[in-house]
């Protein structure tokens, strides 16, 4: 048994709300079309639908969902992609996360994806190197994707060494993106400090000792909320 794109896309319609659409279009100031359906409905239907199809054909509901272009079709494709053990995945979920990240237009759906992408990072850690070559590009979301998917090492209490050497990594990168003037650049450093603030603030109290100053007032005030 799978599903296919009709199926999919005839569950998420009879969940629609066109007033909630029209609210949410309002709410992320896009121009692409609303179900107006609520995140933990298309959770449900994202957990059916995983337990119906092989991976294969899991895989390949995702990319027809995320090319329907839809807020709730792609949500739903990264929905089917956020599990912590996927195998293999190299060729699969990882190479499909990468793929659409081009796309990434708003801070809702590239957080969707890169919560699927911080397990695929998580369950392989080399990854990281790719990721660092995501803190050079010229679009504005795939930089701000790098702080997004590494978010999983601020909120560790004890990380073992390689953890640990992978936070620095990233404070690495957030002390470079304080030069970066974008709101939403500026507020995904301060949300990376905050969580890890609540686990290491010795190492937060730091950074902004060193870098804080470069920071927007916000964000600044942002990062040391918990110290």
């Amino acid at each position: 048994m799978t599903v296919t794109l009709q199926d999919a896309l005839a569950e998420l319609q009879a969940l629609a709300n066109p007033a909630k659409a029209a609210d949410l279009a309002s709410y992320h100031k896009s121009a692409r079309a609303f179900f107006g359906i609520a995140v933990p409905q298309i959770d449900d239907l994202a957990d059916t639908w995983r337990a119906k199809c092989s991976l294969e054909d899991r895989l390949d509901l995702a990319a027809q969902l995320w090319a329907a272009d839809i807020h709730e079709t792609r949500v739903a494709a990264a929905k089917l992609l956020t599990q912590a053990r996927i195998r293999p995945d190299d060729e699969g979920a990882w190479a499909l996360i990468q793929s659409w990240m081009p796309d990434f237009d708003g801070w809702a759906l590239a957080d969707h994806v890169m919560i699927a992408g911080q397990k695929r990072l998580v369950w392989q850690p080399d990854r990281i190197e790719t990721v660092e070559g995501w803190t050079q590009s010229p679009h504005m979301w795939t930089r701000r994707a790098a702080l997004v998917i590494t978010l999983p090492y601020a909120k560790q209490n004890h990380p073992k060494a390689a953890e640990a050497a992978i936070r620095e990594r990233v404070l690495g990168w957030a002390a470079q993106y304080t030069a970066d003037p974008d709101w939403f650049i500026q507020n995904a450093v301060a949300g990376w400090l905050r969580d890890l603030s609540k686990h290491d603030a010795a190492r937060v109290r730091a950074w902004l000792a060193d870098h804080g100053d470069a920071l927007k007032p916000f964000a600044r005030k942002e990062a040391s909320k918990h110290l």
